[in-house]
């Protein structure tokens, strides 16, 4: 029998070289073992045209080992947010037949994509891998304030305070997943929180 799948959910493949001079790579944690084990399928001189955004994390991990691969540009911003500015002005500048791939996790993923459509970058120019964390970026459907790293089900909403199910449906356009108020009837039922994207 066939596993059921969500239609809205995101599909990620594994980063694979693609031929081309220019190439962006944005990874948050541990998206950069995505681009290290993709190097090693890389012909030489790969990173000689290749910018590197990467987000450690306050442990900053594998930084290091980012900076063996000897990219054209390695940048640390802190956050996505910080990133933003510069994402955005690397693809207003960009030249035709520039290659991007996403690594790290959903969150991450999601906006990054989001942002690259917005700037006329075709989804076949973009690879995606997903790795690390399952936290997922959640939207309240009642407040319509976004919450960052949600692990549990269900979830308080970090703006509204509603408790919310996280659904599983996916909206490309926001880059998270909808949160429903879940005890709208009784706000006394107050449902157990689990674990459920670690």
């Amino acid at each position: 029998m066939a596993v059921k799948t969500i239609i809205s959910r995101p599909i990620y493949g594994t980063l694979s070289p693609q031929p081309g001079k220019h190439h962006l790579f944005i990874a948050d944690a541990e998206g950069a073992l995505a681009i290290i084990d993709m190097a090693g399928k890389a012909p030489s001189g790969f990173f000689d045209g290749a910018e590197i955004d990467f987000i450690p994390g306050p442990e900053g991990k594998h930084i290091a080992a980012l900076e063996a691969l000897e990219p054209a540009q390695l940048h640390l911003p802190p956050s996505f947010a910080s990133l933003l500015p510069r994402l955005r002005q690397t693809l207003t500048n960009a030249h035709m037949g520039l290659r991007i791939y996403l690594a790290g996790t959903e969150g991450l993923i999601g906006q990054a994509m989001q942002v690259a459509l917005e700037a006329g970058i075709d989804h076949t120019s973009m690879q995606t891998e997903h790795r690390g964390s399952l936290a997922r970026r959640m939207q309240c459907v009642h407040c319509k304030g976004i919450t960052e790293n949600v692990t549990t089900q269900p979830a308080l909403c970090s703006h509204c305070g509603l408790l919310l199910l996280v659904r599983d449906h996916y909206s490309r356009r926001l880059a998270a997943f909808q949160g429903v108020c879940i005890n709208a009837e009784d706000r006394s039922e107050i449902p157990p929180m689990e674990e459920a994207f670690p």
